[in-house]
C-alpha cells in the first residue's frame, strides 16, 4: 500500500459557509497531510483517487445506538420506552456468541454503508456479556472497518425496581410472573468492568471499550460512582440513559426528591467523559448543570418520536452552550441505523416546537452535531473533520444522483434531501471500506441467510419467556402509563396530554 494518496476532483462540503468547493486532498498513512485548490501537489507515487462529480463530507458519528438490537429490527409498530425496557430482554436472551457478533456486525456494515463511520454502542451489559463476548462485538466493528465506542449496559437493580410503586401496582398472579429481584452484585459488574477494561485488545484509535450504567434508575448510587472512577482510572468515557421519558422523569422525584440529572450531578460523576443519552425530560436547571459540567447531549430526535417519548429542546440546549450529538438509537427502536435520517428528523422536530423558525435548528448546526461533536463526545479528537491532521474518515456522495440535482444549498441538502441512497464510498483511515455502494468485507447474501437463522433460532429459544412478558404489557404499561400523564416541570409533548390549557393548547407549564 503506497503511503500517499491523492483526492482529486470533488466538492469538499463547507457546512459553514453552505458551500461545496472544488478541492484536492492529500493523504498520508491514512490521515490528511494537506487541502488545496485543484492541482495540489502530491509525491509522484501517490496513489490518485478520482472523486470528480462527488461531493466529500466527514464520516457521520452516531453518537447514540445499540448494537444490540439489529436481528430484533421492526418487529413490532406501537412501542413505547416501558415496552421496549420489558419486553427486549426476552427477546434478546439465549444469545450465543456468534449471534451478538452478528448483531454488532449487520449494525456496523449498515451504518458504514449509509455514511457514518463511528458510533458510540450501548451493547449487552456486563455480567449478561462475558469478557469474551465484548472482545467478539468489538472485533465486529473492526471487521466491518469502522470505529466505535462499545460501552456495555450496567445495572444492579431490576426494571420493576427501578419505578417506584411498580411492583405493589402489580396483581400476585403477575408478580409471580415478572422478574422483580435478581439483579446482580454490584461488586461483581464493577470487577468484571474493571477487568474487561484492562484487557481490552483492541487498538483504542478504532474501537475502544466505555461504560454505559444504562439509567440511573436502575443503577445504584455505588454503581454509578464505580463507574465514574473507573472512567477516570482507565482515561474512558460513559453514556447514560437520563431525561428519556416522562414516566422516567416523574419516577426520578419520587425515588431522589429531585430530578434524576440533578442526583446523578450531586454524586459528582458529570464532566467532559460523561454523555447523555435522550435529555428530553430535563429542565432548565437540569440543562445549566450539562453545560457547567462540559457534559454531552446525544440528540436522538428520530428514536425519540418513534418511542413517543418527546420532543427534545435541542435549541435550547445549545443555547446553555452543551456540546451536542446526534444519534439514531438502536435498531429496535429507531429499525435503522441511517445517521442522515437522524439529522433529519432533528431539523424537524425542531420546527414542530415552536413557530419561530429564527429558532429552529439550522442545517450547520446538525451537521456539526452530527460530526464534530458526535467524535468529542465519544474521546475521538482524531476525527470529525476533513482537516489537516485529522484521521481520513470521508464520505463520498454522487453527485448524479436526484438528491444533488441541482445543488442549492450543500448543506440544507445534506440533511434534509440525502437518504443514503447517493453514498458511493466511504474510506476510513484512507481505505475505502465501502466502494460503488458495496461493503467491501461482506457478502450480503450470506448476512441475510445468518440473520434469518439467528432470528428463528432466537424466537424458539425465548418463546416461553416473551408469553409470559406479553401477559404483563397492560398491567405496566398502564401504570406507567399513569406516571406520564402527571404534571411535570416541563412538557415535552406535542400535544400536551396534561398540565395544559385546553382553551388554547399550550402548556401551562413553562418549558
Amino acid at each position: 500500500m503506497r503511503a500517499f494518496k491523492i483526492i482529486r476532483g470533488g466538492r469538499l462540503l463547507d457546512a459553514g459557509a453552505r458551500a461545496a468547493p472544488l478541492r484536492d486532498i492529500l493523504i498520508r498513512d491514512g490521515a490528511i497531510l494537506e487541502i488545496g485548490a485543484p492541482g495540489l501537489n502530491a509525491p509522484d507515487d501517490a496513489e490518485i483517487v478520482d472523486a470528480s462529480r462527488h461531493l466529500l463530507h466527514p464520516g457521520l458519528v452516531n453518537g447514540h445506538t445499540h448494537g444490540t438490537g439489529a436481528l430484533t429490527r421492526g418487529y413490532r409498530d406501537r412501542f413505547n420506552l416501558e415496552l421496549l425496557l420489558l419486553a427486549t430482554p426476552a427477546r434478546f436472551a439465549n444469545q450465543t456468541l456468534e449471534m451478538k457478533y452478528l448483531n454488532t456486525y449487520l449494525g456496523a456494515v449498515e451504518m458504514a454503508m449509509k455514511g457514518c463511520t463511528l458510533a458510540f454502542d450501548l451493547t449487552f451489559g456486563l455480567p449478561v456479556a462475558s469478557i469474551e463476548e465484548l472482545e467478539a462485538m468489538g472485533q465486529a466493528y473492526r471487521d466491518a472497518g469502522i470505529r466505535a465506542v462499545m460501552a456495555p449496559m450496567l445495572a444492579d437493580t431490576t426494571f420493576y425496581r427501578g419505578i417506584p410503586g411498580l411492583v405493589e401496582s402489580l396483581p400476585d398472579d403477575l408478580r409471580a410472573l415478572a422478574k422483580i429481584d435478581g439483579a446482580p452484585a454490584t461488586d461483581r459488574v464493577l470487577a468484571l468492568m474493571d477487568e474487561a477494561l484492562k484487557r481490552w485488545p483492541h487498538d483504542r484509535d478504532h474501537v475502544k471499550l466505555g461504560i454505559a450504567p444504562t439509567i440511573p434508575l436502575v443503577c445504584s448510587d455505588e454503581l454509578m460512582l464505580g463507574c465514574d472512577r473507573l472512567a477516570r482510572e482507565h482515561g474512558t468515557v460513559i453514556q447514560s440513559h437520563i431525561g428519556e421519558a416522562k414516566m422516567q422523569a416523574i419516577s426520578a422525584i419520587a425515588k431522589y426528591g429531585k430530578t434524576m440529572l440533578a442526583h446523578v450531578d450531586d454524586l459528582g460523576v458529570l464532566g467532559p467523559h460523561f454523555s447523555i443519552a435522550h435529555g428530553i425530560w430535563l429542565d432548565d436547571d437540569d440543562l445549566r448543570r450539562v453545560a457547567d459540567r462540559g457534559s454531552f447531549i446525544s440528540h436522538n430526535a428520530g428514536s425519540n418520536m418513534r418511542l413517543g417519548s418527546g420532543i427534545a429542546d435541542a435549541r435550547k440546549m445549545l443555547e446553555f452552550g452543551i456540546n451536542l450529538a446526534i444519534g439514531t438509537d438502536g435498531a429496535v427502536s429507531s429499525d435503522n441505523q441511517n445517521m442522515y435520517e437522524a439529522m433529519r428528523a432533528a431539523g424537524q422536530v425542531a420546527a414542530v416546537r415552536q413557530p419561530d423558525h429564527r429558532r429552529w435548528l439550522t442545517a450547520p448546526e446538525i451537521i456539526d452535531a452530527a460530526t464534530r461533536g458526535g467524535a468529542q463526545m465519544a474521546g475521538f479528537d482524531h476525527v470529525g473533520a476533513i482537516a489537516p491532521g485529522k484521521r481520513a474518515d470521508i464520505v463520498f456522495l454522487s453527485l448524479d444522483h436526484p438528491n444533488w440535482m441541482p445543488i442549492n444549498d450543500p448543506a440544507t441538502q445534506l440533511v434534509f434531501a440525502e437518504d443514503a441512497t447517493a453514498v458511493r464510498h466511504v474510506m476510513v483511515d484512507g481505505t475505502f471500506i465501502v466502494r460503488d455502494g458495496r461493503h467491501l468485507a461482506s457478502d450480503m447474501a450470506s448476512l441475510a441467510d445468518k440473520a434469518e437463522a439467528a432470528r428463528d433460532r432466537m424466537l424458539e429459544l425465548n418463546a416461553a419467556e416473551i408469553a409470559k412478558v406479553e401477559k404483563l404489557e397492560e398491567a405496566v404499561t398502564g401504570f406507567c402509563r399513569g406516571l406520564s400523564m402527571k404534571p411535570y416541570r416541563v412538557e415535552r409533548y406535542a400535544a400536551f396530554p396534561c398540565g395544559c390549557d385546553e382553551a388554547s393548547g399550550f402548556a401551562a407549564t413553562p418549558g
